[in-house]
């Protein structure tokens, strides 16, 4: 019987993914972590990005958009606690195209009442849902 690992994904509203799998990477803030099953015990934060996770029997990876959040890795367990996560097809393009020009015009008008902080951050997260959503259209 071949290893796998139990994987949860959850954001503040629900849980976005519960199942067994091969192989996940998640977009750490150093860089991507690949975790098998049997890894030793980690925890860490997320940055933005994309969710791969390797479900058993299918040439496609799972995808799941998060903002951000905590990642715990159990041996057996591995549980992402996302700000907000949502599945790659449940993207709206148009809604991230637009929060990255927000955020771009926000970053350029350094004079406006906007949080220089706040307006990378959502910078980050469009770019990201925005990358997300074209590896969903590069293996199709």
């Amino acid at each position: 019987m071949p290893l796998r690992v139990h994987v949860d994904v959850v954001s503040a509203e629900e849980l976005i993914f519960s199942g067994e799998t091969d192989f996940a990477v998640f977009p750490g803030e150093a860089g991507e972590l690949g975790i098998y099953p049997r890894h030793t015990p980690l925890l860490t934060r997320i940055k933005p990005g994309t969710v791969r996770l390797k479900i058993p029997d299918r040439e496609e990876y799972e995808l799941v958009y998060v903002s951000g959040g905590v990642l715990e890795v159990q041996p057996t367990l591995i549980t992402l606690l996302a700000d907000t996560a949502i599945r790659a097809h449940d993207l709206d393009e148009a809604k991230s195209i637009e929060a990255k020009r927000r955020a771009e015009e926000a970053l350029k008008n350094r004079d406006a009442d906007v949080s220089y902080a706040a307006a990378e951050a959502e910078l980050a997260q469009a770019v990201a849902q925005l990358q997300t959503i074209k590896r969903i259209r590069n293996r199709h």
